[in-house]
């Protein structure tokens, strides 16, 4: 089954999205595929977190509705979203003082009532998201000793520990260096293929189009183009939504496309 003949997983419907009185997007329709691996590219300010923010329910569109599996997010009690839905903003703050261990574990609090606390299940869902994050020999540190990129794999570590079936995730290797990079997004495929349905923001157009099964090009706050990177991603449309003269060639490794800007000494534009 293609991604565009499967069900809807998230659907932004005539959405009109944006931050006190500025309007990001005005009437956005679209949505993410259950089960795909989809990214969000475009370039800055264009309304990528905003969508983003949207789906996950931080932000509420003044018109239209968001849709989680055919009904409305807005119906839905906060932990129950919360056990659908996780979210990894753009930015996080710690509280002082917090171990590694504890602030992953709060990723547990949609799974916990008054009467039912930490169970063992609990438990094993921690060590699984620390493990795979490969930070058990700092589960007890402090997470103000950690470095930029150890912190930023914490707050993975606390989306993993949350155990929901869509992760959405907001320029996620961001502070991390390019190892780490690839090891987050060979994660993130990981889990997609375990059955999982993964929204990402990223910058990086070629990772973009070497996980994501699924693309959003995002400009002015619309989506201009929708649909699998080799379809998506063309030199026209680098040009039109980023300004960026390149070639879109096949990846000798992995096959996906592979895009190589042109020297803009040599060139001002890009091949037709």
């Amino acid at each position: 089954m293609t991604h565009s003949s499967r069900p809807q997983r998230l659907l932004a419907e005539a959405v009109t999205i944006g931050y006190d009185r500025r309007t990001i997007s005005d009437g956005l329709t679209v949505g993410i595929p259950e089960g795909s691996f989809t990214a969000i590219i475009g370039p800055n300010g264009c309304g990528k977190s905003t969508l983003l923010r949207a789906f996950a329910r931080v932000l509420e569109p003044t018109s239209g509705r968001v849709l989680l599996d055919g009904e409305s997010i807005r119906t839905r009690k906060s932990k129950a979203l919360a056990r659908e839905l996780g979210l990894l903003p753009q930015s996080s703050i710690a509280p002082d003082g917090i171990r590694v261990a504890d602030l992953v574990g709060r990723g547990r609090s949609p799974h916990q009532s008054l009467l039912q606390q930490w169970r063992l299940s609990d438990e094993e869902a921690v060590h699984d998201a620390l493990a795979a994050t490969h930070l058990l020999e700092h589960s007890d540190r402090l997470v103000d000793e950690l470095s930029g990129g150890q912190r930023q794999r914490v707050w993975v570590a606390m989306l993993l520990a949350q155990q929901t079936p869509t992760m959405l995730l907001d320029e996620p290797t961001t502070f991390l260096d390019i190892a780490h990079q690839y090891e987050l997004l060979e994660l993130l495929r990981q889990l997609h293929e375990e059955g999982k349905t993964v929204v990402t923001v990223l910058h990086d157009l070629n990772q973009a189009a070497r996980y994501a099964t699924h693309m959003i090009v995002m400009k002015d706050g619309d989506a201009v183009a929708v649909g699998a990177p080799s379809d998506v991603l063309t030199a026209d449309l680098l040009r039109e939504v980023f300004g960026l003269a390149a070639l879109v060639i096949e990846d000798p490794v992995t096959g996906t496309p592979l895009v190589v800007p042109l020297d803009p000494r040599a060139a001002t534009t890009g091949p037709a």
